[in-house]
């Protein structure tokens, strides 16, 4: 028994050697130095110590030298990690350049920078957005907007916040990209992105999906969540603390723990009310199945028929430039 636990104390130690020495390699790889050949070369310096202090944890007389080697590099690292600062200040793609934020005025908000672009295509548009007085008691729904492009495990997940008359506002918890910046599920774990909220009409973040992503192309899914309005008052208010935090405090986006999804949970915890966190809301593409398991979107009808109608793609591509995009988006047949 003794054998087997020193055995298994070497693996473990072993394995953290191997885990810290692939995130410092990465760290330093993706968020390292801008020069791509000092970058480069740090990685490798990394990867190459993690690996002599790897092979040193296997033989017992250099294995406490391996680990302090080890355990000193990753305090290094870390030191370094901290400091990484997220900014307002960078070239930003036009999509994301305006910072949203909010006036609260007691039942009254205004909201400012609401994006509403004119597409003509993913990549060809004209910028444009637009402010806007929302009055909270007249809230009355709040929708739940799933997009999915690869498979059902993986959807963009956002909200959309009905008014009386027929209002709309959308929320999307997105990555704010610089000029020539791409998306990459790897580069989010390494403080590669600020954290932005897109405020925005239905006709761009809905219609933007819906009607121009075509590569992959992109299925939108709408559906209205159930529960007492006063919760989605809360949970309209908490998102606008966020916005207007985001103007003075950036934070970076982390592809784990601070997405489109968890965030989204995070704002739900303002209620009492609230989901217990769930693997679901990590594969986020079973978001809607993990309402609907827990009666917050309308049980009355099977999953797979409430899916069906909540499908918005060709009546969004119906609707297109119309000025009642959400209500038609919405017109079930």
């Amino acid at each position: 028994m003794i054998r087997i636990a020193a055995v298994a104390a070497t693996a473990l130690l072993g394995l953290l050697t191997a885990a810290s020495g692939l995130w410092g390699t990465l760290a330093v790889l993706y968020s390292g130095p801008e020069n791509e050949v000092l970058r480069n070369a740090l990685a490798a310096a990394v990867a190459l110590v993690s690996m002599a202090a790897l092979i040193g944890v296997a033989i017992r007389r250099w294995r406490w030298r391996a680990l302090g080697v080890q355990a000193a590099l990753f305090v290094v690292l870390l030191a370094w990690w901290r400091g990484i600062e997220p900014s307002n200040a960078r070239d930003w793609q036009a999509d994301v350049a305006l910072l949203p934020r909010a006036t609260i005025e007691g039942d009254v908000v205004t909201l400012h920078n609401i994006r509403n672009f004119d597409y003509r295509s993913e990549t060809d548009y004209t910028p444009a957005s637009y402010d806007k007085r929302f009055e909270l008691s007249r809230l009355e729904g709040v929708d739940l907007v799933a997009v999915y492009w690869m498979g059902p495990a993986i959807a963009h997940i956002f909200v959309s916040f009905a008014f009386a008359g027929g209002e709309h506002l959308a929320i999307s918890i997105e990555t704010r990209k610089e000029k020539g910046e791409g998306y990459s599920t790897v580069k989010g774990f390494f403080r590669q992105y600020e954290l932005y909220y897109v405020v925005a009409d239905e006709r761009d973040v809905i219609r933007l999906r819906s009607n121009y992503r075509h590569d992959p192309p992109e299925d939108v899914y709408v559906y209205r969540v159930q529960g007492p309005i006063e919760n989605g008052r809360r949970f309209f208010v908490d998102y606008l603390n966020k916005i207007n935090a985001l103007n003075s405090q950036p934070e970076f986006y982390n592809t784990l723990t601070t997405n489109c999804t968890t965030n989204i949970w995070m704002h739900s915890l303002v209620n009492p009310q609230h989901l217990p966190l769930s693997w679901k809301i990590l594969a986020s593409g079973y978001v809607p199945e993990y309402l609907y398991e827990t009666g917050r979107l309308d049980t009355r009808v099977p999953f797979p028929e409430l899916t069906r109608r909540a499908h918005v793609n060709a009546r969004a591509q119906a609707a297109d430039k119309a000025a009642d995009f959400s209500r038609r988006i919405r017109a079930v047949e």
